[in-house]
């Protein structure tokens, strides 16, 4: 009777530790350098951060995830070091069933990150790429006006055009990617994330371009809602 019971239980031990990895995403990677720490992958509930796995790493750097996800989505791999304190401890990808690899190192753990196994991830690091010349120029411009604040010189005449030209600029730039990518998750995420105070019509010609696929997914129902709601709000106003 014992040898049954034991045998029960060596099952149900077997049966937890197979449905641990069940999931449609798989996840593995590396952080090379890594000999002591936690990583933890987090998405984005409400407003908060909130973690859907955590890896413990103790001598072996590598690590690997199951998860299951109802669509494309951007998630979090966080690090905790343990012994040091750095703001370079957060890596953004764009997720998606399937098998997906992260690898990274501990001294560059955001700029050294190589992601493969996500179309969406491909378009956003294209995307990303894009966006940082307005970033640049943006950049130039606020601090050629903070050293003529500095030494009492007058701001350029022309610094608010040039400011607000760039701005401009860098919306119809997310917005073209936007429309050029209809067909993949990227397309709705731009425009929540980086445009959501776009003039409606764009967000609207957005919403009204995304394949069936994109419009049932996470981000394209959350775009279709939001298009509704400020319609709404605009329409009171």
């Amino acid at each position: 009777m014992r040898k049954i019971v034991f045998a029960f239980a060596a099952l149900a031990m077997i049966s937890c530790k197979e449905e641990k990895k069940e999931g449609n995403l798989h996840i593995k990677g590396n952080v090379e350098g890594l000999k002591q720490g936690t990583l933890y992958i987090q998405k984005i509930v409400d407003t908060a951060l909130v973690a859907v796995d955590t890896i413990v790493i103790k001598g072996n750097s590598n690590f690997e995830s199951h998860l299951t996800i109802d669509s494309p989505e951007m998630l979090y791999l966080f690090l905790d070091r343990g012994e040091t304190n750095s703001i370079d401890n957060n890596l953004m990808f764009f997720a998606e069933p399937g098998n997906m690899t992260i690898d990274t190192r501990l001294d560059s753990f955001f700029a050294a990150a190589k992601i493969t196994g996500s179309e969406n991830q491909k378009l956003f690091e294209e995307y990303r790429k894009i966006m940082s010349r307005y970033k640049n120029t943006q950049l130039s411009l606020t601090e050629e006006k903070l050293r003529a604040l500095q030494f009492n010189r007058d701001v350029s005449s022309d610094f608010d055009k040039k400011n607000s030209d760039n701005l401009k600029r860098k919306y119809l730039m997310a917005i073209n990617f936007a429309l050029n990518n209809k067909d993949h998750d990227i397309a709705p995420y731009i425009a929540l994330a980086d445009i959501y105070n776009a003039n409606i019509k764009y967000l609207d010609t957005i919403d009204k371009s995304m394949s069936p696929k994109v419009a049932q997914s996470k981000y394209g129902k959350m775009l279709t809602k939001f298009v509704a709601d400020r319609k709404q709000a605009e329409q009171k106003q």
